[in-house]
């Protein structure tokens, strides 16, 4: 078994994409106290499943330090991992909750937080750098869960698979050699509220991995 080395991650003051280091900038200097900064990875990485995001949201994990804290789509996310044994504990928005993950690793396709809440191409090709040996480091890895398409495009691309062999389709399954790709909406509120993506919905894509992985 590989040793259980962590992915080269981003610094603090990572300069690789200067619109979101600028925006990081101004985070910090109207909230000092927040994270503004790259987001790790949570989770353990000896884990058999990796959900995968899209970015920080501002007053989310770029506040917080940890992916998806402090936000509706943690509330969905961290609910539904605890209700199929992914995760224990209680999920109450700050990373010194007693919130605990199980074989579940989370992480994001872009460490930083963007405006608005879209990073550029440009960017998520960039923080790929990171994403792909996030991915490469997880020696038990079995299934991925890419919320949202951007997420999906690019851990297609960090395996070195086809667009159009793997199109993105909400509750959509894949497999890409030893990995099982499985895809979701994005649990965010703005999914949440207009009803693209209901818990049903979305409960019904980790039933799927559960099953997949077994207990």
């Amino acid at each position: 078994m590989p040793d259980l080395i962590d992915a080269p991650l981003p610094g603090r003051d990572c300069p690789l994409c200067p619109r979101l280091a600028a925006f990081r900038d101004e985070a910090r200097a109207a909230h000092p106290d927040w994270h503004n900064a790259p987001v790790p990875s949570f989770g353990d990485l000896s884990a058999r499943l990796l959900v995968v995001g899209l970015a920080p949201g501002l007053r989310g994990a770029n506040r917080t330090g940890r992916p998806f804290t402090g936000d509706w789509a943690g509330d969905l996310l961290y609910e539904t991992l605890i209700d199929f044994g992914f995760a224990s504990g209680v999920y109450d928005e700050r990373p010194d909750d007693s919130l605990t993950l199980h074989d579940c690793r989370i992480t994001n396709a872009v460490r930083c937080v963007p405006p608005q809440n879209k990073p550029t191409p440009a960017e998520i090709t960039i923080c790929r750098a990171f994403l792909v040996p996030t991915i490469d480091t997880m020696p038990k890895l079995r299934a991925i869960v890419a919320l949202g398409r951007i997420a999906h495009e690019s851990v297609v691309r960090g395996l070195g698979a086809k667009l159009s062999a793997m199109p993105f389709a909400h509750g959509a399954q894949h497999q890409a050699g030893r990995l099982a790709l499985y895809d979701s909406y994005h649990c965010s509120r703005y999914n949440t509220n207009t009803g693209v993506l209901t818990r049903d919905m979305f409960r019904d894509v980790f039933a799927a991995v559960r099953e997949e992985l077994g207990r």
